[in-house]
C-alpha cells in the first residue's frame, strides 16, 4: 500500500484502499449484508470488493469482526483464529495487467517459481473480458506467518513493475504459419495470431523487438524467418575450444568470429556488436545479467522535485539518530514518447519517506539523490495500490513512507532496509 503524509502536517493520508470479502466466511450472511450496506461495495463472482479511506476500511474490519464473533461456536477459539488467517491470507493479492500478466506466465515462468518458491502458489483470477487480473498468493501451509506472505507479494510486485516497464508491443501483418516461424526463430517472444485477420501480435523486451524490426527490415522474405542454422556448431570438430561458435543471446545467430563483430563485456557475457548497441541505445545494460554500464537514464517525469528536512524525532530501531524527511513532488503532464501511451496525460503525485540521520542514512539519502537526478526513482505507468493507469508510480526502489509498523507497513523497525536499497540503486548503477 502506498501513503503519504499531508504536506505540513503528521497526518498520513491514504486513499482507495480495497478490501476483498469472502461471503464464505461469514455464516450469518444477512449481517454480513447489513454491514457492506454502509460501504462502497461491489460484487463479483468471487468475493466483494469494499473501497474507501484507510480509517473506513479499519472500522470495517472492526465490524466484520464483531459479525464472525458473533456466530462463533464452540470451537470458538480455534474457528477465529482459522478465520483470521484466511482473511489475511484472502488480502494477499494484487491487481495487474492480463497482457503483462499472460507474458510473465509464459515467457518468466522460472522467474515466477523462485519468487513463489516451494511454500507458495501464485495464481491468477481472471475475468472473461477482463484488462485486469487478480493475482493471489496462497500458502501451501496454512500455518505460514502473513509477513512471509507479504514479502512474497512484494517480491512479485517488484518483478512485476521491472518486466512490465521493459516491454513493447507491436503488431505485424503475417499469418499462422509466420507465427510459427517467428517462434522458432524469436523464442524470447510472445506471439499470438488474431482470430479474424492475418495480423500477429508482438510482445517482449525493448532489445528483443529492436532485433525482431532488424530482421524484417534487413532480410530477404524467403530467408526473413529462417531459424538459427545451429549445424554448424559441431561440423568442424577440429576447432579449438576458444573457436567454437557462440550464438548471441539476442538475435540467436552465431556471432562473428572477426574481433569488430563481437563485443565481450566485463561480466564475460558476449553478443553481436550491432545487436548490444541497438540494446544499449535503449538502456546500458547487460541483455543476459542486467549489469548496468555507463549512465542509467530512468522515464521519470521531468520537472520533479525532492525536498530533504530534518527531523530531532527518531525511528524505531535507530534511536541515536534523528529523522530525514524526503519529500517528493512530480507535478501532472503529458507523456512523451519514453512513456507507454504518448501525448495521453498522466497524474502526477507527492510522497514521503523516512531515513534514519544516521552515517548510513545519509549515504542512502546521497544514493537516493543521484538517482532522482537520473529520473530512475518514479516511472508513469499503473499504481499497483490504487490500479490507476497513466499515474506517476515508484520505479523498484522501495522507500520507507511511514514510521512505523514494520517492513509489511512500508514503516520501521526493518533492521535490513538500509542494505537493501542500497542493492536496489546499485542494480540500477547507483553506488
Amino acid at each position: 500500500m502506498e501513503c503519504s503524509r499531508l504536506h505540513g502536517s503528521s497526518e498520513i493520508h491514504i486513499s482507495n484502499v480495497t478490501a476483498i470479502i469472502n461471503e464464505a466466511h461469514y455464516k450469518d450472511s444477512k449481517r454480513l449484508f447489513r454491514v457492506l450496506k454502509s460501504y462502497r461495495t461491489e460484487e463479483t463472482d468471487l468475493c466483494y470488493l469494499v473501497s474507501g479511506t484507510c480509517e473506513q476500511i479499519d472500522d470495517l474490519s472492526v465490524q466484520l469482526s464483531a459479525a464472525l464473533r458473533s456466530t462463533a461456536g464452540p470451537d470458538s477459539d480455534k474457528s477465529n483464529c482459522q478465520q483470521k488467517e484466511d482473511s489475511s491470507l484472502h488480502r494477499n493479492y494484487v491487481s495487474v495487467s492480463a497482457t503483462v500478466m499472460n507474458y510473465i506466465q509464459q515467457k518468466c515462468s522460472k522467474e515466477l517459481h523462485k519468487i513463489a518458491g516451494n511454500s507458495f502458489s501464485i495464481s491468477p483470477l481472471v475475468s472473461e473480458g477482463s484488462m485486469m487480473v487478480l493475482v493471489v498468493f496462497t500458502p501451501r501451509n496454512p500455518s505460514m506467518s502473513r509477513p512471509h506472505a507479504d514479502f512474497v507479494r512484494q517480491r512479485f510486485i517488484v518483478f512485476y513493475q521491472k518486466t512490465a516497464s521493459n516491454l513493447k508491443v507491436i503488431n505485424l501483418h503475417m499469418s499462422l504459419n509466420d507465427n510459427q516461424k517467428l517462434q522458432r526463430k524469436f523464442p524470447q517472444l510472445l506471439i499470438e495470431s488474431s482470430k479474424d485477420r492475418p495480423e500477429l501480435t508482438v510482445m517482449g523486451t525493448f532489445a528483443h523487438i529492436a532485433m525482431l524490426e532488424k530482421s524484417l527490415h534487413q532480410k530477404q522474405p524467403h530467408t526473413l524467418l529462417r531459424p538459427p542454422d545451429r549445424g554448424t556448431m559441431s561440423a568442424s570438430p577440429t576447432n579449438s575450444r576458444e573457436n567454437e561458435d557462440e550464438s548471441c543471446p539476442i538475435c540467436l545467430e552465431n556471432i562473428p568470429v572477426a574481433v569488430t563483430k563481437k563485443k565481450t563485456l566485463e561480466c564475460k557475457h558476449s553478443f553481436c556488436t550491432d545487436c548490444l548497441k541497438q540494446a544499449f541505445d535503449h538502456k546500458p545494460i547487460c541483455p543476459t545479467c542486467g549489469r548496468v554500464y555507463g549512465v542509467l537514464t530512468g522515464t521519470q517525469p521531468k520537472g520533479g522535485k525532492m525536498i530533504v528536512s530534518q527531523s530531532e524525532s527518531s525511528l524505531p530501531g535507530y534511536d541515536r539518530y534523528g529523522t530525514i524527511i524526503i519529500n517528493y513532488i512530480i507535478p501532472s503532464g503529458i507523456q512523451e514518447e519514453e512513456h507507454p501511451n504518448p501525448g495521453e496525460p498522466y497524474s502526477g503525485v507527492t510522497r514521503r519517506a523516512f531515513l534514519p540521520d544516521s552515517p548510513e542514512g545519509r549515504k542512502v539519502l546521497m544514493l537516493l539523490r543521484k538517482a532522482f537526478n537520473q529520473r530512475l526513482i518514479f516511472t508513469v505507468g499503473q499504481s499497483t495500490s490504487t490500479n490507476r493507469n497513466n499515474t506517476v508510480t515508484w520505479n523498484d526502489v522501495h522507500h520507507k513512507t511511514s514510521t512505523h509498523g514494520g517492513p509489511t507497513s512500508y514503516g520501521y523497525p526493518d533492521p535490513d532496509y538500509l542494505r537493501r536499497v542500497q542493492d536496489e540503486l546499485s542494480a540500477k548503477g547507483i553506488k
